[in-house]
């Protein structure tokens, strides 16, 4: 199975340097038994939440408290790592760009709210690190892993040879579902992003044996990620499928890798805010 290991996922989500009314945070307020601030209240001192357009909070109060459980169900072998992946992926955010272009008065808003709360600052870097670990890279798979997605890096160079643009490396991958018996259900396409809705023969193999969607997901999808490497070389963001836990479809996304910024994946400093 790709690294992390189930326990580390735990460790990497409860490190979460924020404030909850669930765990609490770093300041004020009694102490839990992690010896986190546990006053609900403490979650948004001086208006951050405010600052972040609702964020700060959305994040703290329901998007965390989801993520504990997910991850706790992963070390279970309830859940997914894919699943638990999707949902860090949906985190709440607040948006700093509009594609190059800074927003001047969100920095502004964002500078300020790290300078009313460290863990502003803090759960940026935390939210990096637990998303590159849940992404992981090529060195940190299996074997078999490696072959699988070796075997999609080679074989994107000829399916998406020639196509430049979201709509073109689409249909070739459209064409590539269709080769291997997955059935194309719904497209659409909408401000340069191609999506497309499918259904996958593949995600009850060996369920009985290694749970629902396992082999389709924590393995099969390694050859997608191949895609996804050899496509983010070429300026292409592939978002290969997520969301289908209580679907019988899933979906995939195509666009353009634009430089687009937005906190917690941005932190501070990284558009000029001193930590």
């Amino acid at each position: 199975m790709a690294k992390p290991e189930p326990a580390e996922v735990v460790r990497l989500v409860e490190a979460f340097p924020g404030a909850t009314a669930e765990t609490g945070g770093a300041d004020g307020g009694e102490t839990g038994e992690a010896g986190r601030d546990t006053d609900p209240g403490a979650a948004d001192p001086g208006g951050v939440d405010d600052l972040l357009d609702g964020a700060y909070g959305a994040l703290t109060r329901e998007w965390y408290p989801e993520l504990r459980r997910r991850a706790a169900a992963h070390a279970d072998g309830d859940c997914l790592r894919e699943r638990v992946l999707e949902h860090v992926e949906a985190v709440p955010s607040f948006r700093l760009s509009d594609g190059p272009t800074l927003l001047t008065e969100r920095r502004e808003a964002l500078a300020e709210a790290a300078a009313l709360r460290d863990d502003v600052r803090e759960i940026a870097e935390w939210y990096g690190t637990l998303r590159s670990r849940l992404e992981g890279d090529r060195a940190s798979l299996t074997r078999g892993e490696r072959l699988l997605h070796d075997f999609g890096y080679a074989l994107a160079h000829g399916l998406f040879l020639g196509a430049s643009s979201p709509s073109a490396v689409v249909r070739r991958l459209r064409l590539a579902y269709r080769s291997v018996g997955v059935r194309i259900d719904e497209t659409a396409s909408e401000a340069g992003i191609e999506e497309t809705t499918f259904t996958c023969p593949y995600r009850n193999v060996a369920a009985g044996t290694c749970g629902d969607r396992w082999v389709c997901h924590e393995k099969l999808d390694r050859v997608d990620d191949g895609y996804v490497t050899y496509l983010a070389e070429r300026g292409i963001a592939y978002q290969r499928p997520r969301g289908c836990t209580d679907s019988e479809q899933c979906r995939s996304t195509v666009a353009r890798d634009g430089p687009e910024r937005w906190w917690p994946k941005t932190p501070p400093a990284a558009v000029g805010v001193d930590s």
